[in-house]
């Protein structure tokens, strides 16, 4: 027999306040909690959502009370290239880069530790969403989006320590292009209260004169000409706005050309402080040679924000980027130099311009890009395992990492 409509509607409400009744009374017992994320609270590289290493996401921007000591945050921006676009898509491409990443297996031999299961609460931070139809206003986003997270307390026990280190949370952002380095140093400048160091891993300067891109349409004086925000020239606006500390900057893996007929992009760029490293210096002076000019000119000390143009490998490489030069450093090569600063005293980092659109089946960019932000993340645990030694906390607070 039929039941009618209204029948059928009614067996089925009681059915599932039952079901929600009994739901509602199943009390869950720590040690039933515990069973179950042993039994499935564990990923394999290949399954789970894509978030960086596998870290819990946290959609930090808008949820102030998550602390963190170290966040992955990505910058899908890339409508300020000279170029080919696409590394709006990077942030993607570099987090499946990482997916072989986990905390279970993630000791660094080298470091002796597992950045992932050390003094540091790590997370995925998500993305800035950033739009991709006004530069002015993705510039404002930006700015303010790492004002945000750079102001947060770190993670409780981290905000009462005496290690100064840890007082502050620490940003690894993923592009985007490399203008995204521009409001991310305007963003630490007032948060620590003084200019920043840069050490800055790219083919190319981008510390050029914005009016260097020639255009009759514009003003070359007019500052606050929108164009003059672009991948090429965030450096420049850096200086010139007091962001950088004078004197105490280094470009490493140089192998750009320059404008014009002569090398005056080179004199503008000493102008502004900085030290150049080309490409070929490798041969001369050897890895150790490279890490040591980094490490004489920046020291231990100052604030650093360390910059990771993909570009600097070679695109034999890392073919996924948006202004290959050909002639660069080995992925190796710059993962060692990587290792040997590690005692740089840096407070936020990027890699950028990966453009997942120009690399292989492989996927070579991606995991490169990963791979070095491992390191990156690996090195800022290991100097507040450092700082924490130097201060003596209490042996129950360091682990024994060093």
């Amino acid at each position: 027999m039929l039941l009618p409509t209204a029948a059928v509607a009614l067996l089925v409400s009681v059915a599932f306040a039952h079901a929600t009744h009994d739901a509602e009374q199943q009390v869950f017992t720590e040690e039933h909690l515990q069973e179950l994320e042993r039994k499935w609270g564990t990923d394999w590289g290949f399954s789970g959502v894509s978030t960086f290493a596998h870290l819990p996401h946290t959609r930090c921007l808008t949820r102030p009370e998550s602390a963190f000591d170290i966040g992955i945050i990505g910058a899908p921006f890339d409508t300020a290239v000279s170029y080919r676009p696409g590394a709006r898509f990077g942030p993607r491409a570099i987090r499946a880069g990482s997916s072989r990443q986990t905390s279970f297996r993630g000791f660094n031999p080298r470091a002796n530790l597992n950045p992932y299961t050390s003094w540091a609460t790590i997370v995925d931070c998500g993305d800035v969403p950033i739009t991709p139809f006004d530069n002015a206003l993705a510039l404002r986003q930006m700015s303010e989006a790492f004002m945000e997270l750079g102001n947060r307390a770190p993670t409780p026990e981290k905000l009462t320590s005496s290690t100064s280190y840890l007082r502050k949370p620490k940003l690894l952002t993923l592009g985007g292009d490399h203008s995204i380095a521009l409001p991310a140093l305007r963003a630490l400048k007032q948060i620590y209260k003084q200019p920043l160091a840069v050490v800055h891993f790219d083919a190319h300067l981008d510390t050029w004169h914005p009016a260097k891109y020639p255009s009759a349409w514009i003003d070359p004086e007019d500052a606050s000409t929108q164009s003059f925000f672009n991948h090429g020239s965030m450096f420049w606006f850096a200086a010139t706005e007091g962001l950088i500390a004078n004197g105490s900057s280094v470009h490493a893996g140089l192998r750009t050309r320059l404008s014009g007929d002569d090398t005056e992009d080179y004199a503008d760029d000493s102008q502004q402080g900085w030290v150049r490293i080309s490409t070929d210096d490798i041969d001369d002076m050897g890895v150790k040679g490279v890490i040591q000019t980094i490490m004489d000119r920046v020291g231990t000390e100052t604030p650093v924000y360390l910059s990771i143009d993909i570009d600097v490998i070679d695109p034999g490489m890392a073919p996924g980027t948006g202004t290959p030069e050909p002639g660069g450093w080995t992925t190796r090569e710059l993962i060692r130099i990587l290792r040997g600063i590690e005692e740089m005293n840096v407070v936020g980092a990027d890699i950028v311009e990966v453009s997942p659109a120009y690399d292989g089946a492989a996927e070579t960019t991606g995991l490169a890009a990963a791979q070095i932000a491992y390191e990156v993340i690996t090195s800022m645990v290991r100097k507040g395992l450092i700082e924490q030694a130097k201060t003596k906390e209490p042996k129950e607070q360091i682990r024994d990492e060093l």
